[in-house]
C-alpha cells in the first residue's frame, strides 16, 4: 500500500495520505462564441471615416450613429463612444472657461 492513495473518509470528507497529487477538479470549459470575432475595420473605412468627420454637423450626427448604431464594427463603435465622452469632457472645460474669463472681466471692469 506504500505510494499509493489511501482514501480515509472522516466526517464526509476525504483525506489523501499519500505523496501522489490529489484528484484534480473537473476542469469547466466555457463555449466558444464565435460571434464576438469580428473583422477589424479596415484602413479604407477609417478613412472615410475620417473624411466625413471634416464636414460640420455631419460630423455629430454620425458620431452618434456610430456610437450607438447596431450596424457599426465594435471597434469603430467604441471610438466613437470615447470621442463623444472626450467632447463632452471638452465642452464642459470650455463653458468653465469662458464663466471664469467672464467673472474676471466683470471684476476688472468694475475695479476701473
Amino acid at each position: 500500500m506504500y505510494g499509493q492513495n489511501q482514501n480515509n473518509v472522516q466526517g464526509g470528507q476525504q483525506q489523501y495520505s499519500s505523496y501522489y497529487e490529489a484528484p484534480s477538479q473537473p476542469q469547466i470549459q466555457m463555449p466558444v462564441n464565435n460571434n464576438e470575432l469580428e473583422e477589424p475595420v479596415s484602413m479604407g473605412e477609417w478613412m472615410i471615416s475620417m473624411l466625413l468627420m471634416c464636414i460640420p454637423c455631419v460630423n455629430i450626427v454620425l458620431m452618434f450613429v456610430w456610437a450607438f448604431g447596431s450596424s457599426a464594427k465594435k471597434s469603430k463603435s467604441n471610438y466613437f463612444k470615447a470621442s463623444l465622452v472626450w467632447t463632452g469632457i471638452g465642452i464642459v472645460l470650455w463653458i468653465l472657461m469662458m464663466i471664469l474669463m467672464s467673472v474676471g472681466m466683470f471684476a476688472a471692469a468694475g475695479s476701473l
